[in-house]
């Protein structure tokens, strides 16, 4: 699964790699956690918008918002046949940008957790889906993170790890009118494991509200 990442890049960096227009305003963070809002990005098919959705995805047929908090995550397998990701896999689907993001190794009795970034310290976007949820006071914009199979580098960690997309590959994913599932589903596949890198990080990345710069240290710096 993926559980929590960071996203602390400029707005102008992430707009000249992104290529967006923005919605929201956008502060650094450090912590992302399920059910706070995530930066994301969408596209009618000729312009991308930047904006803030709630993780933890609402079909629109549910009947309260809380069925969210089991959505976060999407698998990758089946997830055009699946009730509450198969619409949005057709014609909802959306970038979640971050620049790492953590997982937790079973270490004797205690959980170690790991940050996973790339190579050339750029941010990346995650495949995501998005959904409108309208049986509220107001309507609900929310967002899952599509997993898939491990690369060689995060399999020691955990037995899944994000989508994530390539650059080349932002534009067909985000179109709306392309519905070529075969295509789309080519795109779930694990990132080059080449590519990235990990080091320990201290257990204050454990807590949300640990939202700081030092949940981002090496461990062996703290």
């Amino acid at each position: 699964m993926c559980g929590r990442f960071s996203l602390i890049e400029s707005v102008h960096e992430l707009q000249q790699q992104f290529e967006f227009d923005l919605s929201a305003d956008l502060q650094p963070r450090f912590n992302v956690a399920p059910s706070q809002e995530v930066f994301s990005i969408i596209s009618d098919g000729k312009k991308r918008r930047g904006g803030m959705l709630r993780w933890g995805l609402v079909p629109h047929w549910a009947k309260e918002a809380k069925i969210g908090y089991k959505m976060i995550n999407a698998r990758a397998e089946g997830i055009n046949e699946k009730p509450s990701f198969r619409e949005p896999f057709r014609k909802k689907r959306c970038l979640i940008i971050a620049d790492g993001f953590f997982e937790w190794k079973k270490v004797d009795d205690r959980k170690q957790p790991y940050r996973f970034v790339m190579k050339d310290g750029k941010p990346f976007a995650f495949a995501g889906l998005w959904e409108t949820w309208k049986k509220g006071d107001a309507p609900l914009h929310t967002c899952t993170i599509i997993t898939t199979t491990p690369n060689a580098l995060t399999e020691d960690v955990h037995d899944r790890m994000p989508v994530i997309l390539k650059r080349t590959d932002y534009a067909r994913w985000l179109d709306p009118s392309n519905q070529a599932v075969d295509e789309l589903k080519s795109l779930l596949v694990p990132y080059p494991a080449e590519e990235m890198e990990l080091y320990a990080v201290s257990e204050l990345i454990n807590s949300p509200k640990n939202d700081v710069a030092d949940v981002l240290s090496p461990l062996n710096s703290l």
